[in-house]
């Protein structure tokens, strides 16, 4: 099926392209009125993530209002370790949490990795089905939690601020901890590869918890993961090169160590200036990012002050996505949204025109 707007995915080659691409980290949420009342209709969050159909309308949503360059997967990060059988629920207004914490070699060693095709095979009928509901008009990104911000879930048994017992296994039974990691990189692998044969075009490593480990540790205990996933991936599918892209919150200060590892891009949160880590990586990924979310409740011209900064602050020329540096909030009036994306439909194309040559 040919792609009617592959803009995103020349952006990710660091190829000439009219204008900035762009697509919004939870773009298919609880701030589109829509969105909600759909999942009012599914029951709960989970189970409209398992109804392929419920998931492939949510995630369409956001692009019949915005002129988005991208269709992102709607399900959740921790749908791995739920089919490891660690019991995930959701708590109102608390976030994820599971039954089963893993904090014993014992637990570690009893896990197994779940067969995508068969234990999540919900998701990729969701991403078979948005790819036909699509039918080419942009590309469909897939994803999931790298395995380090999947163990800080795993082991805590919920959100965490002070993130003291993954912590602690990490420096206590460090064995256990690459144990975890392992298991989770293999099962990530899969999974990713499984969304890539049903159809996704591009995908994403969240690791969200990343930027709350010292160098050494996310050297070791990160980032060494989500290498080892990036070499195991389907890189070829469909005639077309499927490009991966990291992020890692708070990440910045890591950013050669990233472009090291295999991937074709680099997710940024706000704290990282674009003109800075585009002086740092050069030419060996493309950069996404990195609008603050909260900009968003900001007045229309603020916006366009802050898009129009951001797309200064990367410069000429092409290798960047635009993106928000986390997930939108639920908050956000969907009006505000409008404003981003018409300040960056009218400001983009400037640093996209081809200089002639004398």
């Amino acid at each position: 099926m040919e792609l009617k707007n592959d803009r995103l995915l020349r952006a990710l080659a660091r190829q000439p392209v009219d204008r900035t691409p762009v697509w919004m980290m939870r773009q298919a949420g609880r701030y589109l009125p829509e969105y909600r009342a759909t999942r009012a209709e599914a029951g709960n969050f989970m189970d409209l993530c398992r109804n392929h159909d419920l998931a492939c309308e949510v995630t369409l949503q956001p692009l019949e209002r915005y002129p988005l360059d991208g269709a992102i997967l709607f399900s959740d990060i921790l749908t791995i370790p739920d089919a490891m059988g660690l019991g995930l629920y959701f708590e109102t207004g608390e976030g994820p949490k599971f039954r089963h914490p893993v904090r014993t070699p014992e637990a570690v060693a009893a896990l197994s990795v779940p067969d995508a095709e068969r234990d999540l095979d919900y998701v990729m009928r969701a991403v078979t089905t948005i790819r036909r509901e699509l039918n080419g008009r942009v590309p469909l990104i897939g994803f999931s939690g790298s395995p380090w911000t999947l163990a800080t879930y795993m082991v805590e048994g919920a959100s965490s601020k002070d993130f003291r017992h993954v912590k602690t296994m990490l420096y206590d039974m460090p064995d256990t901890m690459h144990t975890l990691l392992d298991t989770l990189a293999h099962a990530v692998t899969d999974y990713l590869n499984a969304q890539i044969r049903a159809g996704a075009q591009v995908v994403q490593i969240f690791d969200t918890w990343g930027g709350v480990l010292s160098t050494p540790a996310y050297l070791e205990f990160s980032l060494r993961y989500m290498e080892q996933i990036v070499a195991g991936l389907i890189r070829e599918h469909e005639g077309r090169r499927v490009p991966v892209i990291l992020f890692t919150k708070n990440g910045g200060q890591w950013l050669e160590d990233l472009a090291a590892s295999g991937a074709d891009a680099l997710g940024l949160d706000w704290s990282t200036e674009l003109s800075d880590a585009r002086h740092r990586v050069g030419h060996r990924v493309a950069l996404q990012g990195n609008l603050d979310p909260n900009v968003l409740f900001a007045r229309p011209e603020a916006i366009r002050a802050e898009v129009a900064r951001v797309l200064d602050s990367y410069g000429q020329g092409p290798g960047h996505i635009f993106n928000l540096g986390h997930g939108i909030s639920q908050f956000t009036d969907p009006d505000r949204v409008t404003a981003f994306m018409e300040a960056l439909h009218e400001l983009s194309p400037a640093y996209h025109q081809r200089i002639p040559h004398d």
